[in-house]
């Protein structure tokens, strides 16, 4: 089956609404938990990509010894420190961070993590919330050995957003066709699975494909998916269902990397130039209905 295309009127249609006489608590806190010693940049951009994409409050939990690092950086994410050891988080972490998340609305879990035994313990931990789940780069890599975790979220909100190495090290098979491939996965694991590259797919677990056409080779560095994690998690958290936030955080970001291509080539765009043109993504979307 062929997938269907991700529309600007889809897009559109399918954003949040924003109350006019809305306060920062009706537009969704977003816990963001990752980075460690030399990943400072992830756990940033994507605070960057949710605070630029309406989220009402964005935590940002990360090891204690980069969080001076944060703090300096996030003037509109508010970074906490949390236990680590070898500039990792640690176990140690989890009370902490259940505290945090019990009041907000979704966790955005893997950017910048580190892959070691303590944060994979700490990942999984984390993964039992009934709360939405986004799960990025490290924290999907912490899946490996480990899908029960996984399936054992059906019925919950999980999106996934691999490239296609992370997909291959969670049995993913990347040699068959993408789309089918995308699609399996997601109906066997019940999540809904964001499938980075060109023309990034957006798999749900009733077995709809959807392609988004946006996006360019500017996007081919690090930090553009950390940037996307926060995109989709601030969706979320402002009532968007798993597949449209999914799909609309696809669109706006590739829309975003397309400006940017435009300002400074696809050669000279960085990850924070693309979280800084999110609102200029949003206004191409929005400011056709006016």
């Amino acid at each position: 089956m062929k997938p269907q295309e991700v529309t600007m009127e889809f897009v559109r249609e399918a954003l949040p609404t924003r109350k006019t006489d809305g306060h920062k608590g009706d537009f969704g806190k977003v816990l963001i938990v990752g980075g460690a010693v030399g990943y400072t940049g992830a756990p940033y951009l994507a605070a960057q990509g949710a605070a630029r994409s309406g989220c009402g409050l964005v935590f940002l939990g990360v090891p204690e010894t980069i969080w001076p690092v944060e703090a300096e950086k996030c003037v509109c994410a508010m970074p906490f420190p949390l236990p680590d050891k070898n500039g990792m988080l640690t176990e140690k972490a989890l009370k902490a961070l259940r505290e945090r998340l019990s009041e907000c609305d979704v966790l955005a879990l893997g950017p910048g993590l580190g892959r070691s035994p303590e944060t994979q313990r700490l990942t999984l931990a984390l993964l039992e919330t009934e709360k939405p789940v986004v799960l990025d780069a490290d924290g999907i890599n912490a899946l490996a050995g480990h899908m029960d975790s996984l399936d054992a979220r059906r019925g919950r909100v999980t999106v996934l957003t691999p490239h296609d190495g992370e997909f291959a090290r969670l049995g993913g098979d990347t040699a068959a066709d993408r789309a089918d491939t995308s699609r399996n996965f997601a109906e066997a694991h019940g999540c809904v699975l964001v499938r980075k590259g060109h023309r990034t797919l957006v798999a749900t677990p009733q077995g709809t494909v959807l392609e988004n056409p946006t996006g360019n080779s500017g996007l081919a560095k690090g930090g553009s998916g950390d940037v996307l994690t926060g995109v989709i998690a601030a969706l979320l958290a402002q009532g968007a269902t798993a597949v449209r936030a999914a799909a609309c955080g696809a669109y706006l970001h590739g829309l975003a990397g397309d400006l940017c291509a435009g300002w400074l080539t696809e050669y000279g765009m960085t990850p924070q130039d693309v979280a800084e043109a999110l609102p200029s993504a949003f206004q191409t979307v929005l400011i056709e209905e006016r």
